[in-house]
Parts: structure tokens; sequence; C-alpha cells
């Protein structure tokens, strides 16, 4: 095994990028046979690192590729493309070890999920390593060994999704599949510079996955860019309707999120509830990625994590860890001896709290949920440090329960408020670890966070994984639009704040942007109300006026339309920028016996001149 203290080995040319790969193939440089010689050389070169479980057989992998050669790419989208595979995850004719010798069995079929990025012509490479029976966030708790940090062997890799995450930053494959209840696909994300997509809930089927919490299991996604995440999670997606924890996606509910970070809502905590545990260096680096955002166009709000932090303490606190219990607990009380102690300590826990305690748990889980979701309507993503610090080994080993509950600050609440996250690098330290952010938003955000994530990983990153290949040669992630969107300018009641604006906002409609109309519109203030009305009215001797820009699903659109009484309608309004957005216009007939406000230049200063 390779002395801890030795930069990464293995540094054979080339990226494995998807992009990287799928340019190669396009013009012929590259084929997947030569990409598995070039991922079973690094392999060899690293040597024992306790990365695999079921390392790759040289056989196996030479006659998948030429298979796929023969066979040709055509409406495979991951044709060609390595992957890693989590070992408590099936692959057909493999053992699934969890981690754990005893436990082991050979898998007859695939989980859907690798059977449907082996459909989609990724190439499984081998099955990782990870803290057993995914219970941690550290990635020393197997008998395997430890996976090291891919930056740097005297620290710790992350967990659960150890070996996945090293074997991605270190460039034996160009993406690997994870698990996700707690953080054990964000926190290995951070510390080897990768991305870390933990999906909604239920996007991914959990069928074929040994479970830890089976209520909150996700699959997630290490990859080295966002743009690559997503290619991935969007193979890898579908309804699986032999997994009762699967769901259908709802492609409406993410339909007015950020598609850039230009006029984002990014939530951040109060300076209170941050905790870096003594890395200042972290603690720096998260405050320049702060800047970076306002930089890109990003707005700041300052949000209460503190039902977020309860939420999170429930997880291992409450009676949550009677699932992981409940997972293997025939396994456990047959064979105690066969656990890791720390594992075993943990999870046998599980067997202690009582229906009444858990249901208590569960009520007090859908107060936080209430509590936190008035959050969502002030901000459309809230960003928080992956982790504050990471350890070494040796710190970790003396003290495990403690630091590993510190790894979990920031990740632990995300599952059980059914929320949806991305960890991404945020440059490195002086002491050349890597640190990392996560964006989080509600569930089904799953794109436009990737498209968030690829903005800030470019403004602040030059290189991918451990192996410094630059991030500016791989293509930018475009930003998620939907066609289904409609623009919609109010320039009264429906603004924000004001009588109407339920409206929108119950539609699920996100504001865009305050500005002004083209400098040819007249304001008139409708008689009649309660509410009072505007109308405005084209005319080139008009001036520009006071508007809102909000955004909703064009679904949603039809039925607002379908309330809006005469003589008010919908039609092209022009802004002052030039871009064209629907909005509110009266019929000219209903201005004679309106007041004239134009001079006034919007509703809102109107309603001034009428208090008191």
């Amino acid at each position: 095994m390779q002395d801890v203290t030795d930069p990464p080995r293995g540094h054979v040319a080339g990226s494995l990028d998807i992009a990287a790969l799928r340019s190669g193939y396009r013009n012929g440089t590259l084929t997947p046979s030569l990409v598995i010689e070039r991922v079973l050389e690094r392999v060899a070169a690293r040597g024992d690192d306790a990365v695999w479980i079921d390392r790759p057989d040289a056989d196996v992998l030479r006659g998948t590729a030429r298979r796929l050669e023969a066979e040709g790419p055509a409406d495979r989208p991951l044709w060609g493309i390595p992957f890693a595979i989590k070992d408590n995850i099936d692959q057909a004719g493999r053992p699934t070890t969890a981690a754990c010798p005893d436990f082991a069995y050979r898998a007859a079929e695939s989980a859907p999920v690798v059977a449907r990025l082996v459909a989609a012509g990724a190439i499984p490479v081998g099955k990782t390593n990870l803290d057993q029976f995914a219970t941690g966030l550290n990635g020393t708790r197997s008998p395997y060994g430890t996976p090291r940090c891919a930056l740097n062997g005297a620290y710790i890799s992350g967990g659960s999704s150890s070996g996945s995450a090293v074997a991605v930053a270190a460039g034996l494959a160009s993406f690997a599949l994870g698990t996700d209840t707690a953080g054990s696909g964000r926190v290995p994300a951070m510390f080897n510079n990768l991305i870390g997509l933990k999906p909604t809930r239920g996007l991914i089927s959990t069928r074929g996955v040994v479970p830890a919490c089976r209520s909150l299991d996700c699959v997630s996604i290490l990859a080295l860019t966002a743009g690559d995440a997503l290619a991935v999670l969007q193979a890898a997606s579908d309804f699986d309707p032999a997994d009762p924890f699967s769901r259908r996606a709802d492609p409406t509910a993410a339909a007015t999120s950020p598609h850039g970070l230009a006029g984002c809502r990014l939530g951040v905590p109060r300076a209170s509830q941050l905790r870096f545990f003594g890395n200042l260096q972290g603690e720096a680096r998260f405050a320049a990625t702060l800047r970076l955002a306002e930089q890109l166009g990003a707005r700041l709000v300052e949000i209460d994590l503190d039902p977020f932090l309860e939420t999170a303490r429930l997880l291992y606190e409450g009676p949550w860890i009677a699932e992981r219990y409940v997972a293997i607990r025939h396994f456990l009380d047959r064979q105690p001896e066969a656990l890791h102690p720390v594992t075993r300590q943990i999870i046998g826990g599980g067997a202690r709290p009582s229906a009444a305690e858990a249901f208590a748990a569960y009520y007090r889980l859908r107060e936080l949920r209430r509590a936190t979701e008035p959050v969502w309507q002030v901000i459309d993503t809230l960003i928080t440090p992956t982790a504050g610090r990471q350890y070494t080994v040796a710190e970790l080993l003396a003290d495990p329960v403690n630091l590993n509950s510190a790894l979990g600050y920031y990740t632990n609440f995300v599952n059980l408020l059914d929320l949806a996250a991305v960890a991404l690098p945020a440059g490195r330290q002086d002491d050349g670890l890597a640190f990392g952010v996560t964006l989080t938003a509600p569930a089904w955000h799953d794109a436009a966070l990737c498209a968030l994530a690829d903005a800030l990983h470019r403004g602040g990153n030059e290189t991918i994984g451990a192996l410094d290949t630059p991030l500016a040669s791989t293509p930018p992630l475009p930003p998620a639009v939907s066609a289904d969107l409609v623009r919609l300018a109010v320039c009264g009641a429906h603004m924000q704040g004001l009588p109407l604006n339920r409206q929108l906002t119950e539609r699920g409609a996100r504001l865009v942007r305050a500005c002004r109309t083209a400098p040819h519109y007249r304001l008139f203030a409708l008689p009649g109300g309660p509410p009072a009305r505007p109308g405005l009215l084209r005319d080139a001797a008009g001036s520009a006026i006071e508007v809102e820009v909000w955004e909703l699903h064009s679904s949603a659109f039809g039925s607002f339309v379908a309330g809006i009484p005469a003589p008010l309608g919908i039609g092209s309004i022009e802004l002052e920028d030039g871009e064209t957005v629907k909005g509110f216009l009266c019929e000219a007939h209903a201005t004679a016996a309106a007041r004239d406000i134009t001079a006034l230049g919007g509703w809102r200063r109107y309603l001034g001149t009428q208090e008191g």
C-alpha cells in the first residue's frame, strides 16, 4: 500500500470526464478499449489503495469494451463511460457486501439504477469500499481498509461513499454511484474535489440497494463536473413501480426555480450558526464563495438555520436510528461480532426506541417541515459549507463518534426535509485540501441545482478531481431553461406585498426582478374596488412605469389568466431593456373615467399618496 504521505499515484494522461470522452469518441482519438486500458493502468499504479472491494476484472472490462465497439453508440448517451458502484448496490453476478464479509451475497440481478446505466452504454468497472452498512461520514469503518483522500493520504476520504469518491477523483472512473442518507455522497465529494449530487428522494430507484434508512435513502452521483452528474441523473432516473419509495418526477414543481446565479436568492445561515470546527481556512473559503456568488449576480439573504439543525439532530439522536436496525436486524441479532465495533454500537442502538418515541419524533418532524417552508418563499437556494472541516485519519480514529457527528452538521437535515442538494468544490485551502459548499433546494429542483452548481464551480475553481485536470477544458452546463415558463409583468395589486400577490405565489410563481417598462405607457387608477386596481395603456407619448416581472409555469398561467376581470387583459409589454413579456393591459374605453397617474411612475407611489 502506498505511503500515506506520498502524492497520489497513477497520473496516466487524459481526463475521464464525460465530455472529454465523448469528444474523443467523436473525433476518433479514443475508443472504449483505449479508455479501459487507461483505467486498468491507473488501478494498477495505485496498488492496494482500499478503494475496491470487488476489484476491476481486466478480462471482463476488455470484453465489455469490445462488445460496445461492435454495437456502436446509437441511442446510448453514456456509451463507453466507465463507472464505479458502491458495494451496497447490486450488480448482477457480483457480490454485494455492504463492507461486511459475513453479510455478503451474490446478486441475481442488477439494481435498476445499474441496469439503466448499463443500458445507456456505461461500463461498470468494479464495486467500491464504504463505511460498513453505509453508517458513517468518514470512510474509516470498513474491514476492507480505509480509502485515503485522493489529495492527501493523511486525511480521511469522507464516507460512507469513500471508495466511490476516491475512484472518481483519482481517475479510475468517470463517475460513481454512492448512496446518501445523511451526507454520504456529499461529504466525500467535498474532500476529494468533486461534485456530489444527492437527488430528490425517489427520483432514482433504491431497489437493489442494501438499506440504511429505507424511507430516506437516495442513490447519489459522484462526478467531476455538474454537467456529468446531470447526464448520469438523466440516464439513471425513472419511476420504478416495484420500489414502494419510488416517486414520479414532478416537472412543474421546479418550473420557476432560478436558471442562473443572476437574480438567484441565496439563503445564508446567520453567522452565529456557521461552524467550521477550528478550520479558519475553510471559513475564509466560504466567505470567498459568497463574494463570488454576489459577483455572479446572486443576492444573499440571511436565514435562520435553527429549524434545519433541529431536524438534523432527529436523524441520529431520534428514533430514525431504528430504521438502520430494522434493515439488518436478523443478521445483527445472529452475528453481532461480524460488524465493525463503531457500526455495531450505532446500529445496535436502534433496537431501543419505542413506537411511541417514533410517532412523537415523526410529529416533531412534521412541525419542523412546516417551520422551514416559509424560508423557500424568500430564498431560491440555501448555500452552506458541505462540512466545516476535514480530519486526518488519526484524528478521526481517536474520536470516531464525535468527529463523525461534526461532519454531518450541514448534511443530516436534507433528506428528512425532502430536499435536493448538490455539493461542489469551492477552491483549495492554503494547506492544499479541498473545501466545498452545498446548494440545497426543495424536491425536484435537481436540474436547476446542477446549473447553479456548475456556474459557481467554474467561477471559483481551476481543476477537477485530484489529477490537476483543468476545469476550463470541460464545456459549461447550459442554464436549465424550461420552455414551459411564462414571464408576466404586474404593475398593481399583484405586486409583492399587495392584496392579490397570493394569486401568483399560490401558483408557484417566482419574482424575477423589479424594473420599468419601455417609455411609452400610461398608468391609470381605475374606479371601483377593493382592491384598487391600475390600468396600463400603451401610448407613444407615455412614460416608463414600474413593474415586477414574475415567472410561472404555463399550466398555472392558464388558470391565472382565467380569473382576470374586464376591463383588464393580458398582452405583450416591452420592458426598459427591450425584453418583451406578458403583462396586464387595460381596454382604452375604461380609462375615460379613470385618473391618469402616469406622472407618479408606478402604483406603489400612487398608493403612498392615498395613505392618511
